[in-house]
Formats: structure tokens, C-alpha cells, sequence
């Protein structure tokens, strides 16, 4: 097994999900699901393990949606995808093509993209779609939609939020229409950061409280030590101890499978005996890259793009709150260390803006109730990136 940072992963590489993906599995006999992660904590990885491992009686349909733009695109992307499993069936879409020719007046056979007239039907081609994909087979239909916030995002975007409040309502629509019909959606982006900022333009609707939401977490100890040591062993690295550095591996980026690989191919191009140190300087030289190898900048990027010019300050300041305290704090000690960096007495702001960085996988609630960072690792960067003391 070698190191594959970022890149495809076999899933019969996919190391430490087996109980999680049973747990997948038991919700969908009931219900869709909304599988929220951080970025890179390998969620694709886990969709794709599930798909070629499907039990007799799923029928998984998996799309990665980032390039769509518009709900006609989608409505295209489903009518494909159905198309080609109906077609080694030896059947068609054939109330969905029947449809398209009436609407259109032409033969849609080898046609890719549907001619503009169509746009405002789309809801109609998905709707006649499905039907088709559920009354040709006796399994319960599963779509696993990768990027779904990203695309919706993209959707309100290129058109506008009408058009993305549109397509959640739809899709919900046929998840209660049709009873073997599941939906997975995950994504880079939060589902929810797309559905707060519809709720800005007037969306009053929920449009995912049938579905259950799951949060794909890192690795567990035992998995994450189980992936490093194949890891090390595929790529042939000799360590004085090869538990220890596999252990300290797993406990310096805080067991998240991209960073895991990362970090054993750059032990795999030093080619020389590595120890529990080389972990320590590997992590520290990659916290202060300025090539950014690891994409740390992400955790920055991104909150100019999905929260709001007046929550910007909120969120870098109690962020930096945070980074710096020593111990978990109390909503009423981190409000008052806030106080002391930003002007404010608006107790109700600062409590929707830590829902939002829980939700964002920045930070995490203890039972306690006391805040702090969600992974050490991101901390340390955002002390050294944001020159904190």
C-alpha cells in the first residue's frame, strides 16, 4: 500500500470505516442521509468504499456534482447516470424520453446536453427520470451525490437562490414520493452553510429534516496506527520503532487520512531511518510551509466566502480566543476574552457564531460545555499563521 496524498484511493485501501459504514448502512434502511466532515477527513473515500461493497438489494448511483451549475444540468446529470445502468438492463428512461421528444421534437439518442427550451422543465425531466430508474428494478435506489452543497452553492450563484430553494425542495419532495428511494449528500462545503445563507433570501423551509445527518469523524487510534503502518511498510521505510513512529503519526494530525499520507510520503523521499522525531519535524515544517503543501489556508479562505462582512471579526477573533487559551473555556470566559480584542456586548451573536464554527468542524463543544478547538493540529497553524503568542 502506498502513499496517496490527495489522490485516488482504492477501497480496498480504505483502513479504520468498517463500523461507520455499517452504521451508514443500517440508517439508509430507513432514511437518506447527510454525511457532514471536515475537509480531507476522507468522506469520498467512504462513499466510494460503500458503493463497491453495496449489499445485494442497494442499488448505489454514485456522481460527483461540482461542475454543475444549473438545476438543468442536474436534471441532466440524473437522467444519464439513470440512462447507463438502465441501459445494461436493456431498457430506457422511456417516460423521461417520451417527455423530451414531445417537449422538444427531437431524438434525444447520443444528445448530452438538452437544447435550452428544456430549462424551465427541469423538475419534470427529474421527476419522469426517477420514476423510470424505481419501476425498472426491485432494489432501493441509492444516489450518492458528492459536492451537493457545492453544486447548490454554484446553482445560487449562476441563477439565484430561488433556483437553489427549488432543487432541496424537490429532491425532498421525491424522497417522500418514492419509499425506496435514498439520497447521501456530502461535500467539501457544509450543506448548512448553503441553506443559512438561502435563509437570508427568505427559504423558510427545512428541506433535510427527513434525512439523517452523520459526521464522518477522524480516525480512531487503532485505524489511523493500522493505515500508517501499511503505509509504511508499502513504501518500504525502515523506523527504529515502527509502532511508535506509526502511533506518533497517527497523534500528530490528529488521525486524519490525508495528513496521514502526507506525512509518510515525505518520510518516504527523506530515505533514511525514520523515528517518532521525524514525525515532530515533519508536522512543524509543514505548519509554517509557505508552499502550503498541506492547504492549511483553506481554514482562512473560506470564512470570507460563507459568513457574513458583520461576522467576519466574530469569528477571526473568537477563533484566536481559542488558538491561544491552554485549557477548554466556558462560553462566559471566552465572551469576556472576546470583549477584551473586539468591542461588544452582543452576547446572542457570539452564541450563532460558535454554532456556525462547531458546524464548520473548527471548533467543538465538550459535555462540559466549555469550547475549544476541534483538532490540535489546525490550532497550532492558526496560532502561527495568525502570530499569536
Amino acid at each position: 500500500m502506498k502513499a496517496n496524498p490527495g489522490g485516488h484511493i482504492p477501497p480496498s485501501d480504505v483502513i479504520g470505516r468498517d463500523v461507520l459504514i455499517q452504521t451508514l448502512w443500517r440508517i439508509l434502511e430507513r432514511q437518506s442521509l447527510v454525511l457532514s466532515a471536515e475537509r480531507r477527513i476522507g468522506k469520498t473515500c467512504v462513499l466510494k468504499k460503500m458503493i463497491a461493497e453495496a449489499p445485494q438489494g442497494k442499488l448505489p448511483i454514485y456522481h460527483d456534482l461540482e461542475g454543475v451549475r444549473t438545476p438543468l444540468e442536474f436534471a441532466e446529470t440524473i437522467f444519464h447516470d439513470v440512462e447507463a445502468y438502465l441501459s445494461r438492463l436493456q431498457r430506457t428512461a422511456a417516460k423521461a424520453r417520451q417527455w423530451l421528444a414531445h417537449l422538444t421534437g427531437l431524438e434525444i439518442d447520443g444528445v448530452i446536453k438538452f437544447p435550452d427550451s428544456v430549462a424551465p422543465h427541469w423538475k419534470a425531466l427529474l421527476n419522469r427520470t426517477i420514476e423510470d430508474l424505481v419501476e425498472n428494478q426491485e432494489r432501493t435506489v441509492i444516489f450518492f451525490w458528492d459536492e451537493m452543497p457545492l453544486m447548490l452553492y454554484n446553482i445560487k450563484v449562476r441563477e439565484d437562490e430561488g433556483a437553489a430553494m427549488e432543487v432541496l425542495d424537490t429532491l425532498r419532495s421525491l424522497r417522500q414520493m418514492h419509499a425506496d428511494l435514498r439520497m447521501v449528500f456530502t461535500g467539501s462545503l457544509g450543506l448548512h452553510n448553503v441553506i443559512t445563507s438561502l435563509r437570508r433570501a427568505g427559504y423558510a423551509n427545512d428541506p433535510t429534516n427527513d434525512m439523517h445527518t452523520v459526521d464522518v469523524p477522524p480516525l480512531l487510534p487503532e485505524g489511523g496506527q493500522e493505515l500508517a503502518r501499511r503505509l509504511l511498510e508499502g513504501e518500504g521505510i525502515s523506523a527504529d520503532d515502527t509502532h511508535g513512529v506509526a502511533r506518533m503519526i497517527t497523534e500528530g494530525v490528529d488521525g486524519i487520512p490525508y495528513f496521514i499520507h502526507h506525512l509518510v510520503d515525505q518520510m518516504a523521499q527523506q530515505g533514511s531511518v525514520v523515528s517518532a522525531a521525524t514525525v515532530g519535524e515533519i508536522v512543524d515544517a509543514c505548519l509554517t510551509d509557505p508552499n502550503d503543501r498541506w492547504h492549511f489556508h483553506y481554514y482562512v479562505d473560506r470564512i470570507s466566502t460563507y459568513y457574513m462582512p458583520e461576522e467576519r471579526q466574530f469569528v477571526l477573533n473568537l477563533l484566536d480566543v481559542l488558538a491561544t487559551a491552554s485549557q477548554p473555556l466556558t462560553f462566559d470566559d471566552l465572551f469576556n476574552l472576546l470583549k477584551a480584542r473586539l468591542v461588544t456586548e452582543d452576547r446572542e451573536s457570539a452564541h450563532e457564531i460558535l454554532t456556525l464554527l462547531q458546524r464548520d468542524h473548527y471548533i467543538l463543544q465538550q459535555m462540559d460545555g466549555k469550547y475549544r478547538f476541534r483538532f490540535p493540529l489546525i490550532q497550532r497553524w492558526w496560532r502561527l499563521y495568525r502570530g499569536l503568542a
